[in-house]
């Protein structure tokens, strides 16, 4: 069974964050792993677009109850009418999360597969989640490109 890795991100995102997400959508689908993101614009359609140009599968989990919005890219939408509560189903449906970038949805999906614990969490840029003592949080990986982030996240996941 393939690897399904929930890619994570702003709708609002930078050229950069942008680039980095369509990149990592590429690897990913040319190593056989299942996409799962939230479907929408940003990082979620440029790591659509990534996937889908390599011929990747790409599930998108919608926060509303229609399919409004969702990116032209993906293979499949969940409608689930949940709003952010969504981002439950995200990380609860990956053997591993991406965050490309960092938005405040972005940073509830890394506090949740962090609370879930017995899944690799890569941080792309964005957000670098440290104690009140300045201390790192233990378990969050931390990755310079779309190919350190891909290469840990499948490691971590057993690929």
């Amino acid at each position: 069974m393939a690897l399904q890795v929930a890619v994570c991100g702003p709708r609002a995102c930078t050229d950069t964050d942008a680039e980095n997400a369509r990149r990592v959508g590429e690897l990913l689908a040319e190593r056989g792993a299942v996409v799962v993101c939230g479907g929408g614009d940003g990082v979620m359609a440029a790591v659509a677009a990534g996937a889908r140009s390599r011929g990747g599968l790409v599930i998108g989990i919608r926060p509303n109850g229609t399919r409004e919005g969702a990116s032209p890219h993906l293979s499949a939408t969940i409608v689930t009418n949940m709003g952010e509560a969504r981002n439950a189903i995200i990380v609860w449906s990956a053997d591993a999360v991406i965050g490309v970038g960092g938005s405040w949805g972005t940073l509830s999906e890394i506090a949740l597969a962090m609370r879930r614990g017995g899944i690799p969490v890569v941080a792309l840029g964005g957000w670098r989640i440290v104690r009140a003592d300045g201390g790192a949080v233990p378990g969050i990986r931390y990755a310079g490109t779309p190919e350190e982030a891909v290469a840990q996240a499948l490691a971590a996941a057993g690929d």
